[in-house]
């Protein structure tokens, strides 16, 4: 189990985290939803190690880990951009992080992870050669090699759109239940997190409005702001929010 105790992060005069406390199972797929600037990426650091916290702590299993360094953490991270070597084949990109951790994954498990990813007629391309989807795909298959402990997950979805976007939404589902890995994702999309996730955080200026079960958002929302938020992001009404939730279209 995840568990954030009473965090705060601020960056010069600016409170960008206020007391933010929850816990995540093991397992669970969760979101963190916010409009731009409400903290949900400095927090997304906060998890993975790159920022410290100014007050509160971390802990993870039963361990603090709130000072352990990022590289010690045992968490991974799919960045918005992928961050994919251009210069590398695909195959090279996913098992980049093996060179130094031979015994991490076996040749067994990374060929079905390939297969799992449908990844596997796109081994031998260079990058530039790729969809966005399937880069996607690739930056995935390069982090569940190493076998993360937590995967985060920044805006995975944001630059896909159409069937494509659908599909990397399915995958995501698929290794965080056949791994059993928890799952954290960062996004400012209300659609994709309430179709995507077991739990929801929403954020607002770094205070946390509500985190509940996508069911629980929709029918009790915690605030105006939530009920604004959503409705105001999908663009529907209020009585069709339900429907929307229960087929992700």
């Amino acid at each position: 189990m995840l568990e954030l105790k009473n965090i705060v992060k601020s960056f010069g005069n600016t409170k960008i985290l206020d007391d933010i406390s929850i816990s995540i199972q093991n397992s669970e797929i969760v979101s963190i939803l916010g409009a731009s600037g409400s903290g949900k990426t400095t927090l997304l650091n906060l998890i993975l190690g790159i920022y410290k916290t100014d007050s509160g702590s971390i802990v993870f299993d039963d361990n603090d880990i709130t000072n352990t360094p990022m590289q010690e953490r045992g968490f991974n991270i799919v960045f918005q951009d992928y961050a994919l070597f251009p210069n590398l084949s695909a195959y090279k990109n996913i098992t980049y992080g093996l060179r130094n951790f031979k015994d991490r994954s076996t040749k067994e498990e990374v060929d079905s992870l390939i297969e799992l990813l449908d990844l596997k007629e796109h081994l031998d391309k260079k990058i530039d050669m790729l969809s966005g989807g399937q880069k996607q795909r690739v930056a995935l298959a390069r982090t569940m090699v190493m076998k993360p402990k937590i995967l985060l997950l920044d805006e995975p979805l944001s630059a896909l759109d159409g069937v494509i976007k659908e599909s990397i939404k399915e995958k995501i589902v698929t290794i965080a239940k056949d791994y059993k890995l928890t799952t954290i994702i960062v996004t400012h999309d209300p659609e994709e997190a309430l179709t995507i996730s077991d739990k929801v955080l929403i954020i607002n200026k770094g205070k946390i409005e509500q985190f509940a079960t996508p069911e629980t958002i929709i029918n009790e929302p915690a605030s105006d702001f939530v009920e604004s938020f959503i409705l105001q992001q999908l663009k529907i009404k209020k009585d069709n929010i339900y429907k929307l939730f229960k087929t992700g279209k």
